[in-house]
């Protein structure tokens, strides 16, 4: 079986995430090609989306989601997530499972000897005036039924799992600021959610593993737990396995892939890319060595912006006043040096709507 090392991997990952050469495509296909963005900071997909398409304007983001064609909704890992109206409605249901142990795994005490569907129907009865409401505004409407929780764990068991919820806009506009204000998934995008599949069937979860590999793969079984939250794949890559094709990483692990997915050449050029916090091109892998080093990894869940240098993160970056600074995790080569600068500037003047060129690059390490 073929060995795949690190940096092929590297560029494999690269490739399928828009992040080796921008792609020509339409904001909503990239949204849907990249199976999502993770999207708790509002502004971050964004960036995320500047990085990987041409001449990408934001504002066609931000009349995405007023045209109810793209939402802010909690999917994968219970984080909030940007996605096509289509694929949560298709997905959703196969999260819920996950969603629900994730909340009580956080509130198990709190939340003992609360009857979840009683919950559930409690708060669609509140929804169902099709006012938004905030998490606290839902909460303190149920509490008198059950007063014992308190208002965060019955808020986020409501908005998180049990009703499926829409940030509404302008919460993540471009350049907007907006406090969470939610309404149920289907009222906002007019269509119910898809059933779980009958009989056994996991078409959802089929296509959970189709989507991951062709956006994040070639990757393990872990890598795609890892991803998406969810525990119960292994019966739907079971069922796709014999469309795939298969091969072991440096520890031995096995990596599934799609035959036709792009697996450039490891030599390949990689360009200077600037990452938002929480992107999935580090975050949607349980090895995530493929990207950053084991000892930076922790700046990956920290909400650190990294900078993508022959394509690893070699640097964190910050925005204030209108300069984009960034700041190394290694010396760069004077070559180097120039492409992250070059880069900083085209990405301070993106933010400020071209008001601003100023980038700064840090001292080194050391």
């Amino acid at each position: 079986m073929t060995v795949l090392d690190a940096r092929a991997l590297n560029r494999a990952t690269l490739a399928r995430q828009l992040l080796l050469d921008r792609a020509d495509v339409p904001v909503l296909d990239a949204v849907a090609h990249l199976c999502g963005l993770q999207a708790q900071e509002p502004q971050e997909p964004f960036v995320g989306l500047w990085s990987r398409l041409h001449a990408f304007d934001p504002a066609t983001l931000s009349d995405l989601l007023t045209g109810r064609r793209v939402v802010r909704t909690h999917l994968m890992r219970r984080t909030v997530h940007l996605l096509t109206a289509d694929d949560v409605l298709a997905w959703r249901a196969r999260h819920d499972a996950m969603l629900r142990q994730r909340v009580l795994a956080t509130y198990r005490r709190e939340l003992d000897g609360v009857d979840l569907d009683e919950l559930a129907a409690a708060g669609l009865a509140v929804m169902a005036d099709g006012e938004p409401r905030s998490m606290p505004e839902l909460a303190r409407a149920v509490a008198g039924r059950w007063p014992g929780p308190g208002p965060r764990p019955l808020g986020e068991m409501l908005v998180a799992a049990l009703i499926p919820m829409v940030q509404l806009p302008p919460r993540g506009l471009w350049r907007t600021k907006g406090g969470v204000r939610n309404v149920p998934l289907a009222s906002w995008l007019g269509r119910d959610i898809d059933p779980p599949g009958a009989n056994g069937a996991d078409a959802a979860g089929e296509a959970l593993v189709r989507r991951y590999l062709a956006a994040f793969g070639p990757a393990a079984s872990a890598d795609l737990r890892a991803w998406c939250g969810l525990a119960g794949l292994p019966a739907a890559v079971a069922a796709v396995r014999d469309e795939l094709v298969t091969f072991r990483d440096e520890r031995g692990r096995e990596l599934l892939d799609l035959p036709d997915a792009p697996r450039p050449d490891p030599g390949t050029p990689a360009p200077v890319r600037f990452l938002p916090a929480f992107d999935n091109a580090i975050l949607g892998y349980q090895d995530r060595g493929r990207i950053i080093d084991d000892v930076h990894r922790g700046l990956s869940v920290a909400g650190a912006r990294v900078v993508l240098v022959d394509g690893r993160v070699a640097a964190t970056w910050t925005v204030t006043d209108g300069t984009v600074t960034v700041t190394p995790l290694r010396r760069f080569s004077r070559a180097e040096r120039t492409g992250v600068a070059d880069e900083a500037q085209a990405l301070a003047s993106f933010l400020s709507d071209r008001e601003s060129q100023r980038a700064e690059i840090a001292a080194p390490p050391g």
